[in-house]
């Protein structure tokens, strides 16, 4: 039977990663990819891919969201929601409700439960600023939703290999930076298992990056 996942973002690099996983690993092979971008000319390359549907469109747009959001399984948000009134959340959730789809993977930023310790849990609130609390927010609209959730709450990232740690939310984050394939990889696992992870909004990090004062690259 096939899984419909759609893919919001999609021509970002954690979607894109996850994308050509599943169009190329055969334990994917049931599933079908609607990737939901901006301008769809830039994964043109997959347009004649039988696996695949692109759709044009914008997550400030809510009518864009439901038509895309109708007929999947599983919506993976590869995007953070840095809108002010976190709007980009609201249409996701409302589509899916509206459209009776139930697993929700959207990504969002470490240190919204202020679970990031020391050094680098400082520099990163510095440097994330006003944006944690609309994170923070967006985080409570997914968990308040009635939704079947995972938030992945990601790590200043790099292109290194797989290697991560998990946390919960309510455990202090292990380590500071992360590769974009491990983000990927973690997606890619309530993919395969639509039950992991769920209801739960987890960090992702190397563990070998763990006490380190600045993001490592």
């Amino acid at each position: 039977m096939t899984t419909n996942v759609l893919i919001m973002a999609a021509n970002g690099q954690i979607s894109q990663l996850v994308e050509q996983r599943v169009l190329n690993e055969a334990q994917f092979s049931d599933i079908h990819l609607t990737l939901f971008l901006r301008n769809k000319d830039r994964l043109d390359d997959l347009a004649n891919n039988d696996r695949v549907t692109l759709v044009e469109g914008s997550l400030d747009d809510l009518e864009d969201v439901k038509q895309a959001v109708k007929g999947q399984d599983i919506v993976f948000v590869g995007t953070v929601d840095h809108t002010s009134d976190d709007c980009q959340t609201k249409n996701v959730v409302a589509a899916m409700k509206d459209a009776g789809v139930g697993r929700l993977i959207y990504t969002n930023e470490l240190g919204i439960y202020d679970e990031v310790p020391g050094a680098f849990g400082e520099w990163n609130k510095q440097t994330i600023g006003t944006g944690l609390k609309t994170a923070l927010e967006s985080d409570k609209i997914v968990e308040g939703s009635g939704l079947t959730y995972t938030t992945l709450r990601l790590p200043w990232l790099n292109d290194k290999d797989v290697k991560y740690d998990l946390t919960h939310k309510d455990e202090q984050y292990v380590g500071v930076s992360g590769s974009r394939k491990s983000i990927a990889d973690v997606v890619l696992r309530i993919f395969a298992d639509p039950e992991f992870l769920k209801n739960d909004s987890v960090g992702i990090a190397d563990p070998d990056t763990q006490g380190m004062d600045r993001p490592v690259y």
